[in-house]
């Protein structure tokens, strides 16, 4: 019964595990799979203030400087160097900025995203998440979210016309609208909704002119090797370009602080499921040691030595664990494999070989725990009195 109960006990720890793992991970995938790791813009404008004058106080009210659209300086020069470091695996220079996007009576405010596909595919896959059509752009091809054409009623091939609302004042005094026509040349759907109602990808320089920045590119996209260093290499990244960098880590603090929950909530599991087969392990160890109290007491008095009493219930206590382990590891396999199959399909729980060993091994190990102290009780039995116990 015992290793039937160390049995279900490692099973609930591999398959609560496992569930929590595979959530984590389908829940980082989500995030970043419509996002870069790590975002480098221009640091924001601040207000000039003149010092004060010798032997005077100076009480200034600032309101903050607004924000206005801007290219980062000497953008191509930082590629070139982002390009070159061993932390980055993939670097994309952006434009990005507000627009409209009109169909007839329709209009819909959107995000204008202009990119070189070739770098911005390894920051964020677009062909795995197109729905309909190429992934082209050029400049009269864009690609626009399905939720925006649910929204505008449109298909791939229709027209749209872009609307930028940018001051084109360069060319004569008046207020100018910088807008384009376009074709439709692919549907995506990146799997949130705010963003596949918003985002328009186009081509880099057909964003540069209807943003009115002839050249230039407002932020520059990064991914890493290893996400959860984001940010410390966000750290070193602003401080080699003077840019301000933000990590996703930053920018999804409150996911992270979910996820930490969780794990926090699958430790005290976990913990909670070792102590009760501890503690199951040892009362039976216990018992046991009553019951056997004559045979060892007779075991002594044939030489054995309380270290060899102690070694026989340590080693009853961790073939309890490994053999209840190995079972459980058998059921935990089942219940995988149930809940892949049967389960909600959201999202698949994986298992792997290191979480089976380390939870064998922590059954094994509190197996010896939990039978040191019937295994002190038996060594330390006189084997006089053991011998007279009826």
């Amino acid at each position: 019964m015992i290793t039937l109960g160390v049995a279900i006990g490692v099973a609930v720890i591999i398959f609560i595990t496992a569930l929590i793992q595979g959530l984590q991970t389908n829940l980082i995938d989500s995030t970043l799979g419509s996002q870069a790791h790590i975002r480098l813009v221009s640091p924001d404008e601040v207000n000039l203030i003149a010092p004060p004058v010798d032997d005077t106080l100076q009480l200034i009210q600032e309101d903050k400087r607004p924000q206005r659209l801007r290219s980062i300086n000497n953008w191509q020069q930082i590629t070139d160097t982002l390009d070159q470091l061993p932390l980055l695996t993939a670097v994309s220079p952006n434009v990005s900025g507000p627009g409209f996007v009109r169909r007839g009576e329709a209009l819909e405010s959107v995000i204008l995203v202009g990119t070189d596909l070739e770098r911005y595919q390894k920051i964020i896959p677009l062909s795995e998440y197109l729905i309909s059509g190429e992934l082209r752009v050029s400049a009269d091809n864009v690609l626009i979210g399905s939720e925006l054409a649910k929204n505008l009623g449109v298909e791939v091939g229709s027209k749209l016309r872009l609307d930028s609302g940018q001051d084109d004042s360069s060319r004569d005094n008046n207020f100018n609208n910088n807008s384009a026509v376009v074709n439709i040349a692919g549907i995506f759907e990146l799997g949130v909704r705010e963003l596949d109602a918003r985002y328009v990808y186009l081509d880099l320089k057909q964003a540069q002119s209807l943003l009115n920045l002839p050249g230039g590119i407002t932020v520059i996209d990064l991914t890493v090797e290893d996400i959860f260093e984001a940010e410390e290499i966000a750290a070193q990244v602003g401080r080699l370009t003077s840019l301000q960098a933000e990590s996703w880590i930053k920018t999804n603090a409150q996911l992270l602080s979910g996820l930490t929950a969780q794990s926090l909530s699958s430790n005290m599991i976990v913990g909670f499921v070792a102590i009760s087969v501890a503690f199951g392990i040892a009362s039976v160890l216990s018992v046991s040691v009553v019951q056997r109290t004559r045979e060892i007491g007779i075991l002594r008095a044939m030489g054995a030595t309380r270290q060899q009493i102690l070694r026989i219930f340590l080693i009853q206590g961790a073939v309890f664990g490994l053999l209840g382990s190995i079972v459980g590891s058998g059921v935990s396999y089942v219940l995988v494999w149930s809940f892949n199959t049967f389960g909600p399909n959201i999202f698949t729980i994986p298992i792997s070989i290191n979480l089976i060993l380390v939870t064998m091994s922590l059954a094994t190990l509190t197996g010896i725990i939990a039978a040191a102290i019937p295994a002190r009780r038996a060594a330390a039995l006189d084997p006089v009195v053991a011998i007279r116990y009826v």
